[in-house]
């Protein structure tokens, strides 16, 4: 999954006073077999509400999940485009309208957006123990069974992994800064060849830089600190208007989107790129956007790494085809597909041990994937998505402490 800014931040403040109540599967669906929930899926049309600017992952849905589910189940899935805000917005509207049947039956989130989604109910749950795959899901890993740091306790269900890692042209930066007093230096010797996006990208790389103030990967774990955040994020301000003047434009504006920061870089206007797809730098360079010479590089404190998962709102009028929908979603054949280059490239949520050893052939097939830093590597690099609250404050402050900045 492409990550975002998912969250409004007027929103999430609201959110964050409410308080969250544990919804329960209805006693027929809950009592049902599974046989039972599959047979009254058969013949239904769901709704998914998922981010559409991923060109790879929608092609994955298009030419892969819709075709195999209407094969094997009889259902036909529909797409609709909609993030973070967009997908709180709805849920919540339909709420407060008290609307029964809601427009969507399965949405693609994460972080705040789960976090702002459980604060009002807007999740059906729990209901990951109702799924015959989620016995392959490696809920034991803090990255996946946690979502940034919050327990899914089944209201959500993993669906993909990411991490952050930045992006330069090997031919040009052999050897890349990745502790906060080599940029410093790198910035000063090639100004304005540097710059971050006001999305979730360009705060990933200021809370890693935080994490990195704060003496290391685990310094940000657990709830919220907020003496933490005020002593370390004074640190990591000074650090970013010290060095502004070297940035792109002098650092008076910033890109929107990160989207843009990797077309710059691309173009070679920046010497910079980020990303949090484990295949961004392959699909890229494949599509003769980025230089051959592209390669993934993570930052001295480590890699931020989370999940992407998949749940179904409270309103859901097709739970029982939403619940089908997801177990494949997860099942080997589905994880495996997703995992091919054809299509997304991204790392599976499942436990290899868990699998048989015709379901683990299927992950031993070339995926295609090149460039990218190595599962080894990144397991001892993690780093935990800190709490919702850092990056909501992050995004706040980074507009009042540097873009208003005098």
């Amino acid at each position: 999954m492409k990550f975002y800014f998912l969250a409004c931040i007027s929103i999430a403040f609201i959110f964050s006073a409410c308080t969250s109540t544990s919804n329960k599967p209805a006693d027929d669906l809950a009592k049902k077999t599974w046989e039972q929930i599959e047979k009254d899926a058969r013949g239904t049309t769901a709704t998914m509400q998922l981010w559409m600017g991923g060109k790879d992952g929608v092609k994955y849905m298009n030419e892969y999940v819709i075709p195999t589910l209407k094969e094997k189940y009889g259902i036909a899935l529909n797409l609709v485009p909609g993030q973070g805000k967009e997908i709180i917005a709805s849920i919540m509207s339909e709420k407060e309208a008290g609307k029964e049947i809601g427009q969507a039956d399965l949405v693609w989130i994460n972080g705040e957006t789960f976090y702002q989604l459980r604060q009002i109910d807007g999740l059906y749950g729990p209901y990951n123990n109702l799924l015959p795959n989620i016995k392959y899901v490696d809920l034991a890993d803090p990255i996946i069974g946690y979502d940034f740091q919050e327990d899914i306790k089944g209201y959500e269900t993993p669906w993909s992994r990411a991490n952050f890692s930045l992006i330069r042209d090997s031919a040009k930066i052999p050897v890349p800064p990745t502790t906060i007093p080599e940029f410093e230096a790198y910035w000063k010797a090639h100004p304005g060849r540097f710059t971050l996006a006001e999305d979730f990208s360009g705060f990933t790389l200021l809370k890693s830089w935080l994490i990195e103030l704060g003496g290391g990967s685990k310094q940000l774990d657990g709830p919220f600190n907020e003496a933490k955040y005020n002593k370390y994020s004074k640190q990591l301000w000074d650090f970013i208007n010290r060095n502004k003047k070297n940035f792109w434009k002098n650092g008076e504006t910033f890109p929107a989107s990160n989207t843009v920061v990797q077309q710059m870089f691309a173009s070679g206007e920046l010497d910079f790129g980020m990303s949090f797809g484990n295949a961004d730098i392959d699909i890229k360079i494949n599509e003769g956007v980025f230089p051959a010479t592209a390669r993934p590089f993570i930052l001295s404190a480590g890699s931020i790494q989370n999940a992407s998962y998949i749940g179904i709102p409270y309103n859901s009028g097709k739970k029982e085809t939403a619940l089908v929908v997801i177990n494949f979603l997860i099942s080997p054949e589905a994880q495996a597909a997703k995992s091919k280059l054809e299509y997304t490239g991204s790392r599976s949520v499942l436990d290899m041990v868990a699998l048989s050893a015709e379901q683990k052939k299927l992950f031993e097939e070339k995926t295609g994937v090149r460039f990218a830093i190595a599962p080894e590597v990144l397991a001892v690099k993690a780093i935990r998505e800190p709490v919702p609250e850092y990056m909501i404050r992050i995004a706040a402050d980074f507009r009042t402490n540097v873009i208003q900045a005098p």
